[in-house]
Formats: structure tokens, C-alpha cells, sequence
């Protein structure tokens, strides 16, 4: 079974690029300086910035779906950034490099499963979750702070 993790299409956050502080405040967002590596990462790219380079910090309806796991969190995304990133059949480094938390829906949109993993274990998760067959995609989450990293499909 092969499959794909894809960024965040960047469309709906290019307006925010070029915002003053202020203009971002109003909007409940805040422009973030990375200042170590790793430290923010982006969830566009799917890669953690290099320091001094900027993101926006807001608040991203990541599971729109109309069941009790409707869910927003806070995530990065560089400002600028404007390539989806996608790694068939390869985890990124950002999150080969810290523990997350995999999260299989199915498609109402309800956990069907959920499992802890990192480093080298991360891949082997992914393919057991989506061989499920209960599972339509899954949601990678960092645990540490509980954001949402990515998302996974069949590929």
C-alpha cells in the first residue's frame, strides 16, 4: 500500500503574507521569527524554518467534518510559502523528528483509531492504520502541543 502526506494548500493563507502586526492581531494571528531549527514548522512546506526566516501563527479549522471531531488548533505557516509540499510514500523530517500522534477517520469523518509514534516507527503506523480498511485518511498531529501537522491519504 503506497500513500501520500500532503501540506496545506497555501491559497487560503496568502492574504495574510505582508500584513502588518496590527492588520494580523485583528484577525486573531501573529507573525512568529524562528529563532532555533527545529521550532516552527510549516505546514505548507512540511518543514521546519530555517532561523530568522518568518511565519504566521493562527487558528485553522483542520477537520471540518460534521461529526463530534469537527477540530481547530493553532499551526504555522511560512510567510511566503507557496508550494504544497507531498511525500509519497516517505515521512518528512519534521516529523521524523518528533513524536506524533496519528489519528484514522473514516469517512463521517469519526476516529476510528489512533496510535503514538515516531522516528522509524511513524511509516510502519501510517500503514497499519490506513490497512485497516476501517480508516479513509488520517491526521497527523505533533503531540507535544497537539497541532495539526499534516494529513495522510491513500495514494
Amino acid at each position: 500500500m503506497t500513500y501520500c502526506i500532503r501540506g496545506l494548500d497555501p491559497a487560503p493563507f496568502q492574504s495574510l503574507y505582508g500584513l502588518s502586526d496590527t492588520e494580523l492581531a485583528k484577525l486573531g494571528a501573529r507573525r512568529v521569527v524562528a529563532d532555533s531549527s527545529p521550532g516552527v514548522p510549516d505546514r505548507i512546506e512540511l518543514r521546519d524554518l530555517d532561523v530568522g526566516e518568518t511565519a504566521i501563527l493562527l487558528n485553522y479549522e483542520h477537520q471540518p467534518a460534521d461529526s463530534p471531531y469537527r477540530s481547530r488548533y493553532a499551526i504555522f505557516v511560512r510567510e511566503g510559502a507557496d508550494t504544497r509540499a507531498q511525500f509519497r510514500d516517505e515521512v518528512p523530517a519534521v516529523m521524523r523528528q518528533r513524536m506524533v500522534a496519528l489519528r484514522a477517520f473514516d469517512a463521517d469523518g469519526n476516529i476510528v483509531d489512533a496510535e503514538l509514534a515516531e522516528g522509524d516507527a511513524i511509516e510502519p503506523a501510517i500503514k497499519r492504520l490506513l490497512g485497516s480498511g476501517a480508516a479513509d485518511y488520517l491526521h497527523v498531529h505533533y503531540a507535544k502541543y497537539g497541532c495539526f501537522a499534516a494529513r495522510v491519504d491513500r495514494d
